[in-house]
């Protein structure tokens, strides 16, 4: 074995993702993976979803791997930064290298080789670990030539290289290596706890839009896609291998191209593979004849992101979409069979109560089936980041804490946000419950959506007078 993968993904060791239980695999190490492997260096993958760090860290301690490649984000930077120390405190591990790649090191590059990382991949992946790797093994003097890294130098400074040009044609990638991993385990716990299961898959890489809270640290400002007869390939292979209920394409908008989509359908049509599968797109690329070519290529949920239920906030978000179009593209989904969900985050700079309240009527007028919510929170690097920064009311410990659990100065009181959180889910289960005709459970979310407003009241009083 020459290169171990893994990432810092542990579920029996995290609550919050134990009441979800909706894991996926790890599909930017398996494509790692794949690529190293097609490439002549042989890998093996320690899928640490279903294992626990004493375990990775005995097997390290047994393996002896000369490189350890770790996948890492702002939900698994501690976990990281653990491993790490282990790694660097264990006179067995004395000659392994750690390679830290993933979203979280493009922003954090001198925390994350203070803290013991040999070397960072800074953006995609797959061709800088093969430089990377080959260059360590058999040209080290080469390792200053490598685009997209970062290290320390001979002087013990941190230098980071010219950045990569991404990969123009992604055709050229194989399939993820899920072979290196047991994806049954993930297919069982979903069909346990969830009815049916669902894989992965990737089709693009990018994002072309601009919304100033998400994070493109890997992929920049890009849009690149895999051809459609490519992706039927992969599908058709993980139906053959897996045969899963349905697939979840984890592409930021599955719909940016509707040629792509068109030509999508046709090659399923003329395979025959009958497909189930939910994505995400946003409404500006979304019309009838979109939704129809959906839901003939076996689409049966579609998110489709909103933020909130103001125009004047998504103008803020730079989200560039009507929100009346996002209504009515929830509407025209659900009236052609697809179920529709759509994402909502509060707390957002500059919103007010009545930006809650539009929101609040945004999701009762389009009336989704399903709908996520949380507090917004800054992710470094991105252009929320930069406008909150002078705000942020949080002093945290870097190794200790991640993106999450930054909070800002906001229009009120982050108290008062928590309990928008909750008015805006009680009072849209009390409307949902209302038109169903269960006059029970709707009156108790009524109640609690007037205990939450009073308690947005009363922050908002509490934190005026602090003013």
């Amino acid at each position: 074995m020459k290169v171990l993968l893994t990432h810092g993904y542990f579920l029996k060791e995290d609550e919050k993702e134990q009441a979800i239980l909706k894991p996926y695999p790890p599909l930017g190490i398996l494509y790692i993976s794949a690529f190293l492997e097609q490439n002549g260096i042989t890998t093996e993958v320690f899928d640490s979803t279903f294992s626990e760090k004493a375990l990775l860290k005995a097997h390290l301690i047994r393996q002896k791997p000369k490189y350890v490649a770790i996948y890492v984000n702002l939900m698994t930077k501690v976990n990281v930064l653990e491993i790490i120390d282990f790694i660097k405190k264990s006179r067995e591990l004395q000659h392994t290298t750690v390679i830290l790649g993933g979203p979280e090191v493009t922003y954090n590059t001198d925390g994350f080789l203070n803290h013991g990382a040999d070397f960072l991949v800074i953006g995609e992946g797959e061709e800088t670990m093969l430089e990377l790797i080959t260059s360590l093994d058999s040209n080290p003097e080469q390792i200053p030539l490598i685009d997209g890294i970062a290290y320390k130098n001979q002087f013990g400074n941190n230098h980071i290289t010219t950045k990569r040009s991404k990969m123009r044609d992604i055709d050229h990638l194989p399939m993820p290596n899920r072979k290196a991993i047991d994806l049954f385990k993930y297919l069982d716990l979903w069909k346990k706890t969830h009815g049916s299961n669902a894989i992965s898959v990737s089709t693009m890489r990018g994002c072309p839009y601009t919304c100033k809270w998400c994070s493109r640290a890997v992929y920049g400002l890009s849009y690149r896609r895999r051809s459609p007869a490519k992706v039927v390939d992969e599908l058709e292979w993980i139906q053959k291998n897996y045969n899963p209920d349905t697939l979840w394409f984890v592409d930021d908008v599955f719909t940016v191209s509707h040629k792509w989509l068109e030509e999508f359908n046709e090659i399923l049509k003329e395979r025959n593979l009958k497909i189930s599968y939910e994505c995400i797109t946003r409404a500006d690329r979304l019309n009838e004849d979109v939704i129809r070519m959906m839901k003939e290529s076996g689409c049966f949920r579609v998110w489709i992101g909103a933020e909130s239920g103001s125009q004047k906030i998504i103008d803020l978000m730079d989200r560039r979409v009507d929100v009346q179009k996002v209504r009515d593209m929830i509407k025209l989904a659900r009236k052609n069979g697809i179920e529709a969900g759509t994402f909502i985050m509060i707390g957002y700079p500059g919103e007010t109560e009545s930006d809650i309240e539009e929101t609040i009527h945004h999701l009762k007028s389009s009336n989704p089936d399903h709908f996520t919510i949380t507090v917004a929170y800054p992710i470094k690097g991105t252009e929320l980041y930069q406008e909150v920064e002078s705000l942020q009311t949080t002093k945290l410990e870097w190794s200790t804490s991640s993106d999450r659990e930054i909070d800002f100065e906001r229009t009120y009181s982050r108290g008062y946000y928590d309990h928008a959180l909750r008015r805006v889910i009680s009072e849209v289960h009390y409307f949902k419950n209302k038109e169903s005709g269960n006059i029970k459970a709707a009156t108790r979310f009524k109640i609690k959506s007037i205990m939450s407003k009073l308690g947005m009241q009363w922050e908002k009083l509490r934190y005026t007078s602090h003013a």
